[in-house]
């Protein structure tokens, strides 16, 4: 018994360390979007944008390693198969952007970014809640 409330207790703190890690990521994400959105940039906006842009990539490649770091195995399968299903559901989403912004419904650029910060967001919801529903 108190080896499953260890284990718990574990689990709740490798959540709340990646809540935690998320959340300015989810932030830039939604900044490099902003920055991103006017399609009359100056050549100084454009390099604001491609900055926050970059920052945000590596901010998701630390968040993911430091991810790693601190999970057990069972904590690592649940998040390689939560990144799996959002890989999916993102270049699902992209597909359909681009048949879209083909037949001149939608523009693919701002659409875009919103796809690539929701699948960063699908991949951390679906981590919290197996991870909250399977123990």
């Amino acid at each position: 018994m108190a080896e499953e409330t260890r284990h718990d207790q574990v689990t709740r703190a490798a959540r709340r360390a990646v809540l935690i890690d998320g959340i300015p990521v989810m932030t830039l994400g939604a900044v490099a979007l902003a920055l991103g959105s006017n399609p009359d940039q100056t050549a100084a906006q454009k390099a604001w944008w491609i900055a926050a842009t970059a920052v945000f990539s590596l901010a998701v490649v630390w968040v993911l390693w430091r991810a790693f770091r601190r999970a057990d195995e069972y904590l690592r399968r649940i998040q390689l198969e939560s990144m799996a299903v959002a890989f999916a559901a993102v270049l699902v989403a992209l597909q359909v952007a681009t048949l879209l912004d083909a037949a001149g419904v939608i523009e693919l650029r701002q659409l875009a970014q919103l796809i690539l910060i929701g699948g960063v967001g699908l991949w951390l919801g679906l981590a919290d809640l197996r991870t909250r529903l399977h123990r």
